[in-house]
C-alpha cells in the first residue's frame, strides 16, 4: 500500500515536470530576451539602461494584462479538454482572440496617448551618473518600437496558453527558441551597427525584440496548424467566430475577476517600482539589473504554477476531487522547495552578474543587494506561486483576486508607499520588509486550500 502511495506522489511530481520543464525552458528563453537587451543596452550607458528598463516595466503591465485575459478562458479550457469537450475547448480559444484583440486596442491607446507621461513616473532624485532627459527619450524611443510587438505576441498567447491547457509545452518552447536566437541576431547587428546596418542602440533593440516577436508567433502558429491530427480543437477553428452564449456567459463571469487581478498585480508591481523610485534614479538602474537576472530564474516557480493548475485543472474537470486536493498541496510544498534551490544560484551570481554592466559602481552595488534580498524570498514565492494556481483552477476566481491583488495592494504597495514617503529607511530595509509581507500571505492561502473550498468542476 506504501509503495502504491509513493508511485502516485512520483507519477504526479513527474507529470506535472514533464509539462512544467519546456515551459521552463520557453518562458526562460522569453525572458532571456529581456534580458539580452539588457545586457546588450547595458554597454550603450546608465540612461539607456534605465530608460529600458521603465519602458520594460510600462509594457510588463500590458503583458500581465493578456495573461490575465488568458487565465479565467483558461480555467475552463482545462476542465473542458479534462472532461473531452472538443466544443467547449474550441469556445475558449476563440473567446481568448475575442479578449486579445481588446486588450491589445487598448495597451496600444494609453501608451500612444500617455507613454511619456508614464515615465517620468520613475525619474526622481538626482544622480550625478544620470541625465533624466536622456533616460526619458532613450525610454520613449524603446517604448515607441515595442508597441508594434503587442498584437504577435498577443496572438502567441493565446495559442501557448491553449496548448499548455491540452498538456503541450512543447511546441511554444521551440517557438521561444527560435524567437531568442533571432532576438539574440538581430540585437547584435541593430544595436552596433554590423554588416553594414546602422549603429541604432536602444533604438535597434526594440526593433530586434519586435522582430523575434514576430518570429516566434509564425513558427508557433503554423507548427500548431500543421498538427491538428494532434491537436484536434484547431481543425475547422476559423469556420466560424462566435461563441455560444452558454459558454460565454459562465466564462467571462469567472474570467473578469482574473483579468482584474492580473491587471491590478502588474499595476502594483509598477507603483512599487515608482515607489522605490523616489529613493533616486540609481535604485531604478539597480533594481532593474536584479529583476533582469531574478526574471530568468523565478521562470522555475512560474512554470510550475502554471503546471500546477493546469494538472489540477483537468483533475476537478475529471471530478478527481481527492485526487486535485491531494496534488495541490504535495505540489505548492515540491515547489516551495525546488525554489531554495534557485535562492543559492542566485546568491551565488549576486556579485558577478551586476558586473556585466556599464554603469556605475553604486548602480553594481544596489543591484547586488537588491538580488541578495529577493533570493532570499524565492521558498516563499515558489510555494505562493503553486497555491495561487490550485485554488484558481476550481474557479474560484474572486478569492483569487482578493487573495493575489488585493493584498498586494493593501499591504505590499501601502506599506511601501507610507516608508517611502514618510520615513528615510533605506530601500532595502523597505523592499525587504515588503517581501516579508508574502510570508502571511502564504498562511493565508494554506488555509484556504486546507477548507476544500476551490474544489469544484466548473464544466
Amino acid at each position: 500500500m506504501i509503495m502504491m502511495i509513493n508511485n502516485s506522489k512520483n507519477s504526479i511530481y513527474k507529470k506535472t515536470l514533464l509539462l512544467a520543464i519546456p515551459m521552463m525552458i520557453q518562458m526562460g528563453i522569453t525572458n532571456a530576451v529581456g534580458l539580452i537587451d539588457n545586457i546588450m543596452v547595458g554597454s550603450l550607458g546608465t540612461e539607456s539602461i534605465t530608460g529600458v528598463s521603465i519602458g520594460g516595466q510600462l509594457i510588463f503591465v500590458f503583458n500581465l494584462a493578456i495573461f490575465g485575459g488568458m487565465s479565467g478562458p483558461g480555467i475552463f479550457g482545462a476542465q473542458y479538454y479534462g472532461k473531452g469537450d472538443k466544443e467547449g475547448v474550441q469556445s475558449i480559444f476563440r473567446l481568448k482572440w475575442w479578449i486579445a484583440i481588446a486588450i491589445t486596442v487598448a495597451g496600444l491607446f494609453v501608451f500612444t496617448m500617455f507613454g511619456e507621461q508614464l515615465i517620468t513616473l520613475y525619474l526622481h532624485g538626482e544622480s550625478a551618473d544620470i541625465d533624466p532627459d536622456i533616460t526619458v527619450s532613450e525610454g520613449m524611443q524603446y517604448l515607441g518600437i515595442m508597441l508594434g510587438g503587442f498584437l504577435p505576441l498577443a496572438i502567441t498567447q493565446v495559442y501557448s496558453s491553449q496548448l499548455r491547457e491540452t498538456g503541450e509545452s512543447v511546441r511554444p518552447m521551440v517557438a521561444g527558441i527560435v524567437s531568442v536566437v533571432t532576438d539574440i541576431v538581430f540585437n547584435y547587428i541593430l544595436i552596433y551597427g554590423k554588416f553594414g546596418a546602422p549603429q541604432m542602440g536602444v533604438r535597434g533593440a526594440a526593433i530586434a525584440t519586435v522582430i523575434s516577436r514576430f518570429v516566434e508567433m509564425a513558427v508557433l502558429v503554423i507548427s500548431a496548424h500543421l498538427h491538428t491530427d494532434k491537436h484536434t480543437f484547431l481543425k475547422g477553428i476559423y469556420r466560424k467566430i462566435r461563441v455560444p452564449r452558454r459558454i460565454l456567459l459562465p466564462v467571462l463571469a469567472k474570467s473578469w475577476p482574473m483579468f482584474i487581478n492580473e491587471f491590478m498585480w502588474a499595476g502594483g508591481m509598477a507603483v512599487l517600482t515608482q515607489c522605490y523610485s523616489l529613493r533616486g534614479l540609481s535604485v531604478v538602474a539597480g533594481l532593474n539589473i536584479s529583476n533582469a537576472l531574478c526574471n530568468l530564474l523565478n521562470v522555475v516557480f512560474i512554470a510550475m504554477g502554471h503546471a500546477v493548475g493546469i494538472i489540477v485543472g483537468q483533475m476537478l474537470g475529471a471530478s478527481d476531487y481527492e485526487g486535485a486536493e491531494k496534488s495541490g498541496l504535495r505540489l505548492s510544498r515540491f515547489t516551495g522547495c525546488l525554489s531554495a534551490v534557485l535562492t543559492v544560484i542566485l546568491i551565488a551570481l549576486a556579485w558577478k552578474f551586476p558586473l556585466i554592466y556599464d554603469t556605475s559602481a553604486e548602480v553594481r552595488h544596489i543591484a547586488t543587494r537588491f538580488i541578495v534580498i529577493t533570493a532570499l524570498f524565492f521558498p516563499v514565492q515558489g510555494f505562493l506561486n503553486a497555491m495561487y494556481f490550485t485554488l484558481r483552477s476550481g474557479g474560484k476566481t474572486v478569492i483569487t483576486m482578493l487573495f493575489d491583488s488585493v493584498y498586494t495592494w493593501c499591504a505590499g504597495v501601502l506599506t511601501a508607499f507610507v516608508l517611502c514617503h514618510f520615513t528615510s529607511l533605506s530601500v532595502f530595509v523597505i523592499y525587504a520588509i515588503v517581501q516579508t509581507l508574502d510570508i502571511l500571505k502564504c498562511v493565508i492561502g494554506y488555509v484556504l486550500l486546507k477548507k476544500k473550498i476551490w474544489l469544484v468542476n466548473i464544466t
